[in-house]
């Protein structure tokens, strides 16, 4: 076999593991695409033009979902759609009807919220695990108990706090959110912390952090430190933001909780200086 024919026969190979097994039309075609009007004749027995000039390479959207047209469209799609919203109970219902991702199509709730809405703290994760997707709120499995422990050990709970996660719908087999991903519900996160106002944010893990702070370094780097998140819309607010340790990642690495609790100390004299 020659190199030619073993790299046709790898680039067929792979096309089936796509799913494309069948042979439809020797030419490659737009299926999302608005099929072409067929020409119909007229009385006099002419042909009216086709809506579509012949050999006209003009792209169009027309019919594409919104979740594979492009990044750029969704995301602004999403900020269009944020920036509507006048109270969490609106923004709850934007993100469920936002068609701008396809993650909605495999989770099984939209998890929004949890806590005070008015605390003096947000905390913010990564996104929604299997428990968290079953019940609809952040925060409920293993590594929720862990932060629920946390939280206590510095005078506060689910009452006192508000936490949430950069994304509202739970990433497939709880892989990492891709950054497409996190860009795109970015504005819906960014109204959700103009609506709840905190005083304090709390960027739980390396996602949050680099997202909201658009940080490059690593959560190692950033871990307890005051660094400042300036708001997209309320004059440009200016709040108070400490990237701590995901419980996830201190359950992996226990060695690390004392860095941790260092974290919740300079938080909890934050919140006492006020």
């Amino acid at each position: 076999m020659s190199a030619r024919q073993r790299y046709a026969a790898e680039l067929l190979a792979l096309h089936a593991e796509f799913g494309a097994d069948e042979v439809l039309a020797d030419e490659p075609q737009n299926r999302y695409a608005t099929p072409p009007i067929s020409a119909a004749p007229d009385p006099a027995g002419a042909t009216a033009p086709p809506a579509t000039p012949p050999n006209s390479n003009k792209p169009t959207n027309a019919g594409i979902p919104l979740a594979l047209e492009s990044q750029d469209a969704a995301t602004a799609s999403a900020r269009e759609l944020a920036e509507r919203c006048n109270n969490l109970e609106e923004l709850a219902a934007a993100i469920v009807n936002f068609e701008g991702s396809t993650l909605k199509a495999t989770a099984t709730n939209l998890v929004f919220g949890d806590g005070n809405s008015r605390a003096q703290t947000m905390w913010i994760g990564e996104a929604p695990g299997a428990d968290e997707d079953r019940l609809g709120r952040p925060f409920v499995g293993v590594s929720g108990q862990l932060l629920d422990l946390m939280l206590a050990a510095i005078g506060l709970d689910r009452e006192r706090v508000y936490v949430s996660n950069i994304l509202p719908w739970r990433p497939p087999g709880n892989r990492k959110p891709t950054t497409a991903e996190t860009e795109i519900f970015l504005p819906f996160l960014e109204r959700h912390i103009d609506l709840v106002e905190p005083e304090i944010l709390v960027l739980v893990g390396g996602t949050s952090a680099s997202t909201l702070l658009r940080r490059t370094e690593g959560i190692t780097r950033l871990r307890g430190r005051w660094l400042t998140y300036t708001s997209t819309r309320a004059g440009a607010r200016e709040i108070a933001a400490m990237p701590i340790y995901h419980p996830a990642y201190l359950l992996r690495q226990p060695a690390l909780k004392r860095d941790a609790w260092r974290d919740l100390l300079a938080i909890k004299e934050k919140l006492r200086d006020g």
